[in-house]
């Protein structure tokens, strides 16, 4: 009996490491081919997951130490080399993001000027809780409100906040996706943000409010998916295009954009822009079950929704919002420009 217990246990520690040896060699390969999408927009594809990258190098090195510690050098090596180009990848953001933001100092050394409230938030067309997400929203108090996929139960939404958010510019494409941006205040002017031309968005918006050296423009946009490669990157080249009309100092940009820090594509709009991302390794995506509801995520592991603004702009503070009904999680950014701007 005993030593069929021995023979069972040594099976069991057996596939254990062949397991640990399958999950490096696939999260080495995979973090491997993120770094091709500097090249290619194929490749740039594993880039956006980075972060499940990482995390197999992690489970396999862990389940390694569960063996003796002679052996299994390949498993060792090729975990580290996984976790290693991930944290390349990942790490200027997970910096950025750890670092205050900003410096109290910093905050100090110029004159209170305007404070604004920003919300982006996909609601989701399929949204569980539409009411619980308009009471959110009106709670939080924002001056301005990005949202993605006001459409379909996030329509519900909208409605809801018509009082405390009389003013919009909003776009509506039926069957695929609407950004609006609901504000108090009214906007001196305001669009859709479109084009015939390939490359067009899946949806955007944008609102400027005040007048003179106070105006700001708002702009709301919701990229595709990466896959098939080559349409978000077209997407974001296009939205750069637009942004040049707009006051770059002054300027606020947020939306859903698909896209991860880690990946090339975002690397190379954070350059077009010009503008400063002020959401840092913010992860919101998934905060629903996902594949039809077939998978659901402890976590949530693609930082998708972004906020950029303008040198005007001093960041106050970025936070990530509760889970509500959509399968996004909310941002909320507070930023504020010098006396006199």
């Amino acid at each position: 009996m005993a030593g069929g217990a021995k023979r069972l246990c040594s099976d069991v520690m057996e596939f254990v490491h062949a397991a640990a040896f399958l999950i490096a060699l696939g999260s080495a390969l995979a973090a491997l081919a993120s770094l091709g999408g500097a090249v290619s927009d194929e490749l740039d594809v594993f880039a956006h997951f980075t972060p499940v990258w990482l995390a197999g190098g992690g489970v396999a090195l862990a389940l390694r130490v569960l063996g003796p510690t002679d052996g299994g050098l390949a498993t060792v090596i090729l975990a580290s080399a996984a976790m290693a180009i991930c944290a390349g990848l990942m790490g200027p953001d997970l910096l950025a993001a750890a670092t205050p933001v900003p410096p109290a100092h910093a905050l100090a050394s110029r004159p209170m000027g305007q404070t604004l409230k920003l919300i982006q938030f996909n609601l989701w067309n399929l949204n569980r809780d539409p009411e619980g997400t308009a009471r959110w929203i009106a709670d939080e108090d924002a001056d301005v409100v990005v949202l993605e996929e006001a459409i379909g139960a996030g329509a519900r939404v909208v409605a809801a906040l018509a009082e405390r958010y009389p003013h919009l510019a909003a776009v509506a494409r039926p069957g695929r996706s609407a950004t609006m941006i609901l504000a108090k205040a009214a906007p001196s002017a305001g669009g859709e943000l479109k084009s015939p031309a390939p490359g067009a968005l899946v949806s955007g918006a944008w609102a400027t409010f005040g007048a003179g050296p106070a105006a700001f423009t708002v702009v709301g946009a919701h990229y595709t998916w990466p896959v098939p490669a080559g349409r978000q990157q077209s997407q974001s080249r296009r939205l750069a295009a637009d942004l040049d009309r707009f006051d770059q100092a002054s300027l606020i940009v947020a939306g859903d954009f698909n896209s991860t820090p880690w990946s090339f594509c975002l690397r190379r709009q954070d350059a077009r822009f010009g503008l400063a991302r002020r959401t840092r390794a913010l992860f919101t995506w998934p905060a629903a079950p996902f594949v039809g509801g077939r998978l659901t995520s402890p976590v949530a592991f693609l930082a998708i929704d972004q906020v950029y603004a303008g040198s005007d702009w001093q960041t106050v503070s970025v936070k990530r919002g509760p889970r509500l009904g959509s399968d996004h999680f909310p941002v909320v950014v507070v930023l504020r420009r010098a006396a006199g701007k």
